[in-house]
């Protein structure tokens, strides 16, 4: 160790492995542990899991309500850049570490600690994600990545871990899978889903039935936008975290937002994930429907050209990075008129839109109609084609003389 270690801030769940994480800091370390949990809307008792953290001997933890925080300042702007990494994941897990890691350096920072530890594995992406925040925000504290010091290789290992040291924890050696749950959505992975062949169980799933078993009747809500922003579901404003919660109860009976996906880690390997996101697939599919009706093309097209690099960079932990800042600005500017009411319908696992309106609508129907107007000459598009083909003519002619 490079320097003394006499206090370090714990980014604590209750679960397996930080549970472990705890006792061994302070064994290897000798240092006093803080204990950081953030509710996120994980639906866990929080209370019990900061009695679970001070019978292992922790004087100080902190447990803090940031769903309202997760949800506007970090879940909207996401949202409002419609970010899904490679076609399918909309980020659930990766946008929630930034604000974690936020709030536990300043933590850190307020308590004189001089360490931070997180849970994350040496194969995964959390790792990135936490560590790349602590150095924008606090660049001078010490990182304690246990998965990189032990020498335990698994969760099994660590199960036995826990037995040894009386650690109570509710993953088996029969269900060793990983969870991360929060107001956003939910993620598996590890354990008996690591062969892709095989279909996750659908006793796993948390918030959504089956699709199969899923109302026969469909159900259409409707979402008020302004600037981009959700505020109201079916004419009720509601706060952030709140109208997100209601669209994941609404979603989550319609069995909607599961994806089954072998993605591609940003340490270089490939993961199987299997994700539910109901309220945030309703808010995805919404949001591009109004977006249709009132952005610009040019402003659409070329902000279009931007999600896969904004998508990378939430995935791959660079919240607080300059470009993504930077792509950010861009994605808002174009939000400014994305006002008005998107109508979506929800039906055994599918979430379609049904129907868009708004004030700062550029749909003209005096315009588009196939019927007799009086504001387009048809004619016009004559020359129009023929400029934008004048060059597919010269290349064509080209090859003519060279035959």
């Amino acid at each position: 160790m490079s320097r003394i270690i006499k206090k370090a801030v714990l980014a604590y769940s209750g679960g397996l492995d930080t549970s472990v994480i705890l006792k061994w800091l302070q064994e290897t370390y000798s240092c006093e542990v803080i204990a950081f949990c953030a509710d996120l809307g994980q639906g866990e008792d929080l209370q019990a899991i900061k009695a679970k953290a001070q019978k292992l001997g922790v004087k100080k933890v902190y447990v803090e309500d940031l769903r309202e925080t997760f949800v506007k300042d970090y879940v909207f702007p996401m949202l409002r850049g419609n970010a899904i990494y490679e076609g399918c994941y909309l980020l659930g897990t990766s946008i929630a570490r930034p604000l974690i890691a936020r709030r536990q350096a300043e933590i850190a920072l307020k308590e004189g600690a001089e360490a931070v530890s997180h849970g994350a594995t040496g194969k995964g992406n959390d790792q990135v994600r936490f560590e790349l925040t602590y150095t924008a925000l606090a660049p001078n504290l010490k990182i304690i990545a246990p998965w990189r010091e032990w020498t335990m290789r698994s969760r099994r290992e660590l199960i036995d871990y826990a037995d040894r040291h009386g650690i109570p924890v509710t993953a088996t050696k029969g269900k060793p899978y990983s969870m991360d749950l929060n107001l956003f959505h939910v993620s598996y992975e590890g354990g008996i889903l690591e062969d892709p062949w095989e279909a996750p169980p659908d006793e796993i799933f948390q918030m959504t039935v089956s699709p199969e078993q899923a109302p026969n009747k469909p159900l259409e809500v409707e979402i008020d936008y302004e600037a981009g922003n959700p505020v109201a579901v079916d004419g009720k404003k509601m706060s952030p975290a709140t109208l997100l919660a209601r669209l994941n109860k609404l979603g989550g009976a319609h069995g909607i937002g599961r994806v089954d996906l072998v993605e591609n880690r940003y340490v270089g390997m490939k993961s199987r994930g299997v994700y539910e996101t109901p309220g945030g697939t309703i808010l995805h599919v919404a949001h591009r429907g109004l977006e249709s009706l009132t952005m610009d093309r040019e402003v659409l097209h070329f902000r279009d050209g931007l999600i896969p690099r904004f998508a990378d960079l939430i995935y791959n932990g660079y919240w607080f990075s300059p470009e993504r800042e930077m792509i950010q600005a861009s994605i808002d500017a174009a939000q400014k008129d994305v006002t008005g009411t998107a109508r979506v319908k929800l039906y055994k696992g599918s979430c379609t839109l049904a129907g868009r309106k708004s004030k700062n609508s550029l749909y003209r129907l005096d315009i588009a109609t196939f019927e007799e107007d009086e504001v387009y000459n048809q004619k016009d598009a004559e020359g129009f084609i023929r400029l934008n083909a004048l060059r597919l003519k010269i290349r064509a002619q080209r090859r003519e003389v060279s035959s």
